[in-house]
């Protein structure tokens, strides 16, 4: 049996090492990317949507606002209607699914990426990375975060500021750190 490579560990969940000289040239692709679609002419939205197409895993003529971040991009799946305002940064060592007509506002993260608690492999630079599954018709209200691990059913509301690290209910609005239901739609 052949040992896995340090993107096979990644995509499965295991630990990995993100310093893997594959790893990184496939985040500098990214990066690349990112600055070529982050500096391209605002008049030019059939270029930029082009640059966003190559970069992320599935796009069905989904639109995110300058500036925009990512790890990888093929880890990052689209739905129709996707909407991203500024400054959102989607870490996606694993898959990142989106549903359709989802808007995210300002400044939302989205992170797979996790790292161990245990010091000494800390230092030694693991990582681990769980998909985030995003469900149709969703709104992320501005500077929330979505960590690694978590679904959000169809029609849910994440308010502003709100730090989400467990499964989130179709049909409810959370709030806080870390978010919690406080309204059932």
């Amino acid at each position: 049996m052949t040992e896995l490579t340090e993107k096979q560990k990644m995509l499965q969940g295991l630990e990995y090492f993100p310093s893997d000289k594959t790893l990184q040239q496939e985040r500098a692709t990214a990066k690349r990317l990112c600055q070529q679609f982050n500096r391209h002419d605002i008049d030019d939205r059939k270029g930029s949507r082009k640059i966003l197409a190559s970069l992320v895993g599935a796009y069905a003529g989904a639109w995110i606002e300058p500036d925009f971040y990512c790890d990888y991009g093929y880890n990052i799946y689209l739905g129709k209607n996707f909407y991203a305002n500024h400054g959102v940064v989607i870490l996606d060592t694993a898959p990142v699914r989106i549903g359709d007509d989802v808007m995210l506002a300002p400044h939302v993260l989205i992170s797979t990426a996790s790292h161990p608690l245990d010091p000494i492999k800390r230092r030694k630079g693991i990582e681990t990375a769980l998909p985030i599954t995003i469900g149709n018709n969703v709104w992320i209200g501005m500077g929330a975060k979505i960590l690694d691990a978590v679904t959000i059913g169809d029609n849910a509301v994440i308010a502003a500021g709100a730090v989400v690290n467990k499964d989130v209910a179709a049909n409810t609005v959370v709030a806080g750190v870390p978010a919690r239901v406080i309204k059932s739609l």
